[in-house]
């Protein structure tokens, strides 16, 4: 006589004990490894007052960092966005020989250190580089310049928003865009009417982690730039400066506009998977009964 199956038994990590266990391993790594750090950057700028924190961050070299920084972002996060879609697009979309290899390729930053990819741009834009000496000869100046910055925060944040895009891509196929060919759209309009608007809110997620990384690259940069202050000192930079200078104060109140922005990052976040999880229950609603 075969006995009955026990559908109330516990499975792992339903007992009470495992799961405070792991609550409390979780919440205490989440506050010593991210919630501490972020109070201590915090407290450190402001602790001689709002006029020190405001003076710090009004020094010339690192307003000058700040807006290097912010136009780094505006050309990057643009140009990647754009890449991250056409890259997409065809991956997902088409079928052709070296698909897969086009997607390996895009994702190689991530496979790759940042101080790697700035040793690499040197040996190919440097002065004894593979085309240094026609850049030189032509008087154009990439390393140690805005131009560098520019190349090595594009290499290390290309693959950001292709990752956000391809899965979701691949799980809503081709019928939709298949169907507006057959009634006569054209490759744009199937793009901006069709397969945008359906990926809009991974866009805009992938977008947001762009920035952000392009905002607190240092590795790759501190290569390319040659961290000249007041030149070509992105805001990462400039907190090194300060910070070897003795500088605490003014090192912790420029470390807070990148911790703004990775707290801005993580709000932005979970809004639009909020605003998604929305729009899919707007879409596909419960029937009663289920």
């Amino acid at each position: 006589m075969a006995h009955p199956v026990n559908r109330h038994r516990l499975r792992v990590g339903d007992g009470a004990v495992t799961r405070s266990v792991i609550l409390t391993l979780v919440l205490a790594t989440t506050a010593l490894a991210l919630i501490a750090p972020l109070a201590v950057i915090f407290a450190e700028a402001f602790a001689r007052g709002l006029p020190t924190y405001l003076e710090a961050l009004a020094r010339p070299d690192t307003l000058h960092a700040v807006g290097l920084t912010l136009l780094t972002a505006l050309v990057c996060v643009p140009l990647n966005t754009a890449f991250g879609i056409a890259a997409a697009w065809a991956v997902t979309k088409f079928s052709f020989r070296g698909r897969n290899l086009l997607l390996a390729v895009a994702e190689l930053p991530f496979s790759i250190s940042p101080i790697v990819a700035g040793v690499a741009y040197l040996f190919v834009y440097g002065a004894q580089g593979l085309f240094g000496p026609f850049l030189q000869a032509h008087d154009i100046k990439i390393m140690f310049a805005v131009p560098a910055i520019i190349l090595a925060s594009l290499f290390v944040t290309a693959p950001f928003v292709l990752r956000e895009l391809v899965p979701l891509m691949m799980a809503q196929g081709r019928d939709e865009e298949e169907a507006a060919v057959s009634l006569g759209a054209s490759g744009f309009d199937v793009l901006r009417l069709v397969t945008l608007p359906n990926v809009k809110f991974a866009l805009l997620y992938g977008a947001a982690l762009c920035n952000a990384r392009v905002m607190g690259e240092f590795g790759a940069v501190s290569i390319v730039s040659g961290n000249i202050r007041g030149q070509t000192s992105t805001l990462p930079l400039q907190i090194e400066l300060l910070y070897q200078d003795s500088h605490a104060v003014a090192a912790f109140a420029a470390a807070t506009v990148l911790a703004g922005v990775a707290l801005f990052t993580l709000v932005a976040k979970y809004l639009i998977e909020r605003a998604e999880r929305a729009r899919g229950e707007i879409v596909t609603p419960r029937r009663p009964g289920h």
